[in-house]
């Protein structure tokens, strides 16, 4: 039984991992439409809160207003890069003339764009409410309270990486590591709710743990974050190749990335087998109605239909549709791997006294 300040910040961290899952969603819609840039500025969308609907409502000169941005916010950015010995990388951002280049105002992109950024404002303040409702953990499970508050930062931080790709005009590498980045917010996400939940349900966990389980979840976990990489960086490559083409010719797109969407395609028959191996692991060492057999079994259709996204991906000219749906699956798929891993824990407590929060 969960006295009500734990039920409170249980449901508040479920509502926000439901949450974070749908701002990766619209992260994936932005950038297979090509909205990334249809907000030029950050936080506000054409300086609004509420973005125009028509041209007549932009602001006068906005195009050199936020171009000039851009440079004044990216010269600063080079000299933290500076500071941290990325001298190259900072000399790239200094002299990259993409972002002297703006889009023609498009209603269905900013809006699309502005969505997404609601979405994070919303998951923003979850996150918030999270770090005052694990107070009441504080003398049971510090870790509960740190780990809030460090998610905190990590999506203030987040926060901040978003304005930088919108002033570095979507380069690549930043928004790779925002998409890892997302992936660690998750992760603690994740953390945070289990250790909340397995406080009072200790039999979630599993008494006799198989070492040799867990060893090749940990592997399939690291292989899903390769894997996730991967296609990420692949997804940089497409957008470069489709403005070389001019977004003509979209199903020459795929064969034009060379050996990285090789290497991300074969390894996904990894993932396939290290998945099947551990499911039937799983299900020779678990009960069939334990939570460590239900998430396998998750993880199996969730492998499934993203094998299904990714055929569509390499052979139907990339429908957005697909795209977007993939990287949400990738996500799920490494949220069920680590909740899995975790429910591999060894239980600790059984010979231990309850403690009291209430």
């Amino acid at each position: 039984m969960y006295p009500l300040k734990e039920k409170r910040f249980i449901a508040v961290n479920f509502i926000a991992i439901v949450t974070l899952f749908l701002l990766i969603l619209a992260g994936g819609i932005v950038r297979s439409s090509g909205s990334g840039m249809g907000c030029p500025d950050w936080p506000k969308c054409f300086d609004r809160y509420i973005p125009p609907t028509s041209a007549t409502e932009l602001p006068n000169n906005y195009k050199e207003k936020y171009i000039s941005k851009r440079i004044q916010k990216n010269i600063r950015f080079a000299k933290t890069l500076d500071f941290f010995g990325y001298s190259d990388l900072a000399d790239k951002i200094r002299n990259d003339t993409s972002i002297l280049q703006h889009e023609e105002f498009n209603v269905t992109k900013t809006y699309v764009e502005y969505i997404n950024r609601l979405i994070g404002v919303v998951f923003g303040f979850l996150l918030i409410a999270l770090v005052v409702l694990s107070v009441t953990y504080y003398e049971a499970r510090k870790s509960i309270f740190f780990l809030s508050v460090l998610n905190l930062f990590l999506v203030a931080f987040q926060g901040w990486l978003g304005s930088i790709v919108v002033s570095t005009n979507l380069m690549s590498w930043i928004v790779t590591v925002h998409m890892l980045l997302a992936i660690a917010i998750l992760a603690v996400c994740i953390l945070t709710y289990f250790q909340a939940t397995n406080l009072r349900e200790r039999n979630i966990l599993v008494r006799h743990p198989s070492k040799s389980i867990r060893t090749l979840t940990i592997f399939v976990l690291i292989v899903s974050l390769i894997q996730i990489t991967l296609g990420t960086t692949v997804r940089e490559q497409i957008d470069y190749i489709a403005n070389s083409m001019h977004n003509f010719n979209r199903d020459e797109w795929v064969s034009e990335v060379g050996f990285g969407f090789v290497l991300h395609r074969d390894l996904a028959i990894l993932v396939l087998v290290l998945n099947a191996a551990l499911f039937l692991m799983v299900r020779k060492k678990f009960e069939l109605n334990g939570w460590q057999f239900k998430f396998a079994s998750f993880i199996v259709i969730l492998i499934g239909l993203q094998l299904i996204t990714g055929f569509m991906l390499s052979y139907m000219a990339l429908p957005p549709v697909a795209q977007s749906i993939h990287i949400v699956l990738a996500s799920l798929l490494f949220g069920a791997q680590y909740f899995l891993l975790l429910l591999l824990n060894k239980n600790k407590f059984y010979k231990k006294r309850a403690v009291k929060l209430d």
